[in-house]
């Protein structure tokens, strides 16, 4: 195939799908790029071509026409299980050595899988962490699974299946997750479809890590076969974004074709025995020393020997569906609020670090830089015990009570959490984060009509700001963007 259009036309196409998208189209992909967009100008009502590419390079576009236009650039292939050495990795060791370090204190693990597109990568994992960690229903469990596209995001929290979204799974996995429907689909169990959230989220954009979006903290992140399809600079950029959104020694799972050091400079390699991950370096513990630019397939990595098994436990959970009884108990993911003061920054600084070793002199935003802190740190109870020592003398504080329920949230003490987020309300009603996480809170709790009622709020307090203006703590985010942002959370919920 052939492209028909001036190579002019197509350069600024290209350059205006990288800069919107991250996708990179370079010469050789100009036929692919006009025929996928020939097909997408039929859906935004256009006849020809060449006048919705004008269209498209002379208007603004709004985040909903991008994800419609990338709909159409993107590619949606994918399978449960794929590449299965990084699953026996993740089950083998990457988890067990987790669990261990936070099995005594706290016990919370966040995983993040960038451009899940239909949903079959973050299921694979929600099935990992039942089939590894034998009492999961004891533990805050986060999967957050995003992609640029809203109508496959629909598909993915529906959860049903074709049998080729199974061709490389284990019998095991079909046998003991899902159930058969109509027309010979699948569809996976509520109890792992329930651990699993999706939110709408373009990696092109810098917006993340952020509490905002709950890509802030993470153990693991799954960005697989994604970056594939951006241009090297784009994807070096989008790879710094990762590494800053990981804890300190987090985890970064990549595709077997984009691992490479030119890619993520940043990442140590570690070599298991059938695949390879990306680690991120502790700052006090060094994971290994330097590296050359070579491809990492010739870095001499040691291997990682398997994990001994849990003590007292069984190594593998019993699948979910094992005759009559299906009522395994596993804890319903819950998005993250963290949002309060939001400026701050993620770690300690010179100017924070008397104030975390209690210098006598504390106002409440340096408490609360103090209170972010622990929290980050994963000092949960540390940080809602200093929490309200500091609303015991400022009682009339609603990003305190912000602060709190966030904690609380992340504690799984939801009933509480809305307290304290309906608390911030009383004392300032259009404080529109709040307003938005008790609509994030209605939403994974399936209590859509509330949902929606806590979104219209948002949007009725907005209209009244300017698209420019930058929200209130909000890390610098436009009232415009949190607008479209909002607007696309409606739709993936099927609430717009």
């Amino acid at each position: 195939m052939t492209h028909t259009l001036n190579p002019d036309l197509l350069t600024q196409l290209s350059d205006l799908v990288a800069t919107k998208t991250a996708l990179h189209f370079p010469p050789e992909r100009w036929s692919d790029l006009e025929f996928k967009t020939g097909l997408a100008a039929k859906e935004f009502g256009f006849d020809r071509k060449e006048e919705f590419i004008q269209w498209l390079l002379s208007s603004p576009l709004t985040n909903g026409q991008i994800d419609i236009l990338a709909s159409f650039l993107t590619i949606h292939e994918t399978y449960f299980w794929r590449e299965p050495q990084v699953f026996t990795a993740l089950i083998e060791q990457v988890l067990p050595a987790l669990v261990r370090s936070r099995k005594n204190d706290n016990k919370c693990i966040r995983i993040w899988s960038a451009g899940c597109a239909t949903g079959e990568e973050p299921y694979s994992i929600a099935i990992a962490l039942h089939k590894t960690i034998p009492a999961l229903k004891e533990w805050n469990i986060t999967i957050l699974a995003t992609d640029i596209n809203s109508r496959i995001l629909r598909k993915a929290m529906a959860g049903l299946y074709g049998k080729w979204s199974f061709r490389n799974a284990p019998q095991w996995l079909i046998d003991g997750y899902f159930c058969c429907k109509k027309n010979e689909m699948l569809e996976i169990l509520p109890e792992i479809r329930k651990m699993v959230t999706f939110a709408y989220l373009n990696l092109a954009e810098d917006n993340y890590p952020s509490s905002l979006n709950n890509t802030n903290a993470m153990d693991i992140i799954f960005c697989r076969n994604v970056l594939m399809y951006f241009a090297p600079e784009r994807a070096r950029h989008v790879g710094q974004g990762l590494n800053r959104s990981l804890v300190d020694g987090g985890w970064l799972m990549v595709g077997a074709s984009e691992l490479s050091q030119h890619l993520f400079p940043q990442f140590v390699p570690v070599q298991f025995p059938e695949a390879i991950a990306y680690r991120k370096e502790t700052q006090d513990h060094p994971l290994q020393t330097t590296f050359t630019h070579e491809d990492v397939f010739f870095q001499k990595t040691p291997y990682l020997q398997p994990e001994e098994p849990f003590a007292g436990v069984e190594q593998t959970a019993p699948p979910l569906k094992s005759g009559k009884d299906k009522k395994t108990s596993i804890p319903v993911n819950k998005p993250r609020l963290r949002n309060e003061y939001a400026s701050f920054p993620e770690e300690p600084t010179q100017a924070t670090a008397p104030v975390i070793a209690g210098a006598e002199e504390e106002t409440t935003d340096a408490m609360a830089i103090s209170i972010r802190a622990l929290a980050d740190r994963g000092s949960l109870d540390e940080a809602l015990t200093l929490c309200e020592e500091v609303l015991a003398s400022d009682k009339l504080n609603p990003g305190l009570y912000f602060l709190k329920a966030s904690i609380l949230q992340e504690l799984n003490r939801i009933e509480e959490a809305c307290v304290s987020l309906k608390r911030t309300l009383y004392l300032d009603q259009k404080f529109v984060l709040a307003h938005f996480a008790l609509g994030n809170i209605a939403l994974s709790q399936e209590k859509a009509p509330a949902a929606k009622k806590h979104f219209d709020n948002v949007l009725a307090l907005l209209k009244k700001l300017k698209p420019a203006d930058i929200l209130p703590e909000s890390e610098g985010l436009t009232v415009g963007r949190f607008r479209e942002i909002i607007q696309a959370t409606m739709e993936t919920g099927a609430l717009a």
